[in-house]
């Protein structure tokens, strides 16, 4: 992966002009700090989905009904959410550095914090904390290597989408462990916002300004972007972003009850519910393969066709009642399509559909449309569970959602984003 050097020096921030004239650095300290950045990035992923394999231990120690226990799972996207457009917002106007290393101080402050709530209320603020951070970080990560990786951006994603999948991969193995081996599923969160912690004090001194200040892709060349919107908030953003809306309540919906299926409908045990939950991110580590397609093929269509295979592999979980081994390799497929492709891609995909010094914008739109009403995705599975039972409601959450993201895609022209060939 090479450094398109494109430094639009016309947009800097208040205090951070010295940093972006800068000299470039090294190719050492770049590869370190890419390293910091994925592992706070994997390390924002355990902290996400160490709750749900714990879930039905949570809910019995709390007394949390099923729809609670949904709402709990997700919740924590609303704080996402509700970071993404004012992160956008400080991005373009501020350090990226300083707001990724706050912003991975509260989530995990907030993760370490959940094992000492007392009931619903405390655990949902505690959640939605947790989920402010990560929101903010998710929003300076992608606008700093977005811009940083201009001509590689979907593969810069997909490589960042890895380091997530594999904190998909071991949160469950090692929660479900922890909690075995402790007694208690408190330990887990501990853990893991301890990590955070000790990347946030190793990223302070070796993620240099470099790597996260770029601001944008102003070439050398004559190119201009007049063929562009002048707005951030475009035909192409606006489709993108209910596709984003789309998508986050579907996969989120999935991801954050699919656990409490495996063992209450499927009669599976902690350990097994966890090993799937596993697969689902081992899938998820194809993000490098979609993030390589998203750079070489048309990105919408690439999109439509990732969507309508999760709608497929949704039919095949909630109707095939298949051994451990059947359930793990759809697990594996829906994380490769589901994480894999339509993440890196929708988030880069958004970037692409604005001017290069509108990319902070960009960065805090995806995050707010993807995780917004993801927070309630959780809540919403629960209810149609209980309505119509686990099958119809995988197949009308999971299978028939993502149907209207493709719709919204039919309207995004490629033509107009910031890479296409003119």
């Amino acid at each position: 992966m090479t450094h398109a050097a494109q430094v639009d020096t016309n947009t800097a921030p208040a205090d951070g002009t010295e940093e972006s004239n800068r000299a470039p650095i090294s190719r050492v300290m770049i590869a370190v700090g890419f390293l910091l950045v994925v592992l706070s990035y994997m390390v924002n992923a355990m902290d996400r989905q160490v709750f749900p394999p714990l879930l039905p231990n949570i809910r019995q120690d709390y007394g949390f009904s099923l729809e609670q226990g949904g709402l709990l799972a997700t919740n924590f996207t609303l704080g996402m959410a509700l970071a993404g457009l004012p992160a956008g917002y400080l991005l373009d106007r501020f350090r990226r550095k300083t707001v990724l290393l706050v912003s991975i101080v509260i989530y995990s402050l907030g993760t370490m914090a959940t094992p000492l709530a007392t009931g619903l209320v405390d655990m949902t603020v505690y959640r939605v904390v947790s989920g402010f951070g990560e929101g903010m970080q998710s929003a300076a990560i992608f606008a700093a290597i977005g811009a940083f990786f201009a001509h590689r951006r979907g593969l810069a994603f997909g490589v960042i989408g890895v380091g997530y999948s594999v904190g998909v991969f071991i949160a469950p193995l090692i929660g479900v462990q922890l909690m075995s081996m402790h007694g208690t599923w408190h330990a887990p969160f501990y853990l893991f916002g301890t990590a955070g912690l000790l990347i946030a004090a190793a990223s302070l001194f070796l993620v240099r300004t470099g790597l996260t200040e770029h601001r944008g892709e102003k070439t050398v060349s004559t190119r201009t972007y007049e063929y562009m919107p002048a707005s951030a908030y475009n035909r192409n953003t606006i489709a993108l972003a209910i596709h984003s809306v789309v998508s986050g309540v579907a996969i989120y919906g999935f991801l954050g009850l699919y656990p409490t299926y495996l063992i209450t409908s499927l009669h599976y045990t902690s350990e097994q519910a966890a090993l799937a939950m596993s697969l689902l991110g081992f899938g998820g580590m194809t993000a490098v393969l979609g993030g390589w397609l998203g750079d070489r093929v048309n990105q919408r269509n690439l999109l439509i066709g990732s969507l309508l295979a999760v709608s497929v592999i949704a039919v095949c979980i909630y109707e095939t009642h298949g051994g451990v081994g059947v359930q793990c390799a759809f697990a594996f497929l829906m994380g490769a399509f589901g994480l894999g492709f339509i993440y890196p891609n929708s988030n880069s995909a958004m970037q692409r559909a604005v001017r290069p010094e509108q990319i902070g914008r960009a960065s805090g739109l995806f995050v707010t449309s993807y995780y917004g009403t993801a927070a309630f995705s959780g809540l919403l599975f629960a209810a149609l569970v209980d309505s119509f039972g686990w099958s119809r409601a995988g197949l009308l959450q999971v299978t028939v959602l993502p149907l209207v993201g493709v719709a919204a895609l039919v309207f995004v022209r490629p033509t107009q984003f910031n890479n296409a060939v003119r």
